[in-house]
C-alpha cells in the first residue's frame, strides 16, 4: 500500500509559499483600490467618461463600453470589441476606478496597434482552458493511484496554464503603461490623482506576478512528486 505522508512531505512548503504570496497580493490590491476609491477626480470625470475619452484619443471608435455586474470584473473582449466595466467602476469618479478603466482601454489600444503578445495571448486562450480543465483531474488520478505516467501527462497539461500566465504578464504591464501615459498626457489625472491611479495599477499587476510565481512553485512541486521526491512511504 502506498500513501503520501502529508506530515513528511516537505514540498508542501512550496504550496504554502505560493498561497502566502497570492494572499498578500490580493490583500494589497483590494487595500490599495479601496484607499483610492475614496479619492475623486478633480473635475468629476467618471470612469466611463474617461474610457470613452481614451478610446477616442487613440482613434478607436468601434469599441463599445458596457456595464457588467461584479466587483473588479472589468475586462476588454477583443473578439467582440467591447470594453466591460464593473458596477463599482463604471459610474465612479474615483481615481481608482478611472485607473482600472484606463487599463482596460490599454488593451483596446494594444488590439488596435496589433500588439503581438496580446494576439498571442488571445490565440492561446483555448489551449490554456484545455490545460486548466484537464490538468488537475489527471494529476489527482495519477497521484491517487500512483500512475506516474498519468501524473506526467497532467504536469504537461498544467504547463499550458503556466505558459499562458507567462504571456499574460507583459501584456498586463504594457496595458498599464499605455493607460498611465494617456492619463498623464491628456491631463485627466494630475499630481496625487495620477500617483494614486499608478499605485492601483501596480498593485493589480502584482496579482499577475503572484499568480505566475504560485503556478511555477506548484509546477516545481508536481515535478518533484513525479520524480519520487514527495516523501512517499511504503506502508
Amino acid at each position: 500500500m502506498y500513501y503520501y505522508g502529508y506530515y513528511f512531505d516537505w514540498t508542501y512548503i512550496l504550496v504554502l509559499i505560493g498561497a502566502a504570496i497570492s494572499g498578500i497580493a490580493s490583500i494589497n490590491v483590494h487595500t490599495t483600490y479601496n484607499k483610492y476609491a475614496k479619492v475623486m477626480q478633480h473635475q468629476g470625470l467618471t470612469a466611463q467618461d474617461a474610457a470613452q475619452h481614451i478610446l477616442e484619443s487613440a482613434g478607436i471608435y468601434d469599441v463599445g463600453i458596457e456595464r457588467v455586474g461584479g466587483n473588479l470584473s472589468d475586462h476588454y473582449a477583443p473578439k467582440e470589441k467591447v470594453l466591460r466595466l464593473s458596477d463599482s467602476v463604471y459610474g465612479s469618479s474615483s481615481v481608482a476606478a478611472i485607473g482600472v478603466a484606463a487599463h482596460e482601454c490599454g488593451h483596446a489600444v494594444q488590439h488596435k496597434t496589433g500588439y503581438a503578445l496580446l494576439n498571442l495571448r488571445t490565440a492561446a486562450v483555448p489551449i490554456a482552458k484545455f490545460g486548466s480543465y484537464l490538468s488537475w483531474p489527471v494529476i489527482l488520478l495519477g497521484l491517487l493511484f500512483g500512475w506516474i505516467g498519468m501524473l506526467r501527462v497532467g504536469i504537461f497539461l498544467f504547463m499550458f496554464v503556466v505558459a499562458f500566465q507567462l504571456i499574460t504578464l507583459p501584456v498586463e504591464f504594457d496595458a498599464s503603461r499605455r493607460a498611465l501615459a494617456i492619463l498623464k498626457n491628456d491631463h485627466m489625472l494630475e499630481g496625487q490623482e495620477f500617483e494614486g491611479a499608478k499605485k492601483v495599477l501596480i498593485a493589480a499587476a502584482m496579482t499577475y506576478v503572484a499568480a505566475l510565481f504560485t503556478s511555477i512553485l506548484q509546477l516545481a512541486r508536481l515535478i518533484l512528486l513525479a520524480r519520487g521526491g514527495s516523501g512517499r512511504r511504503r506502508d
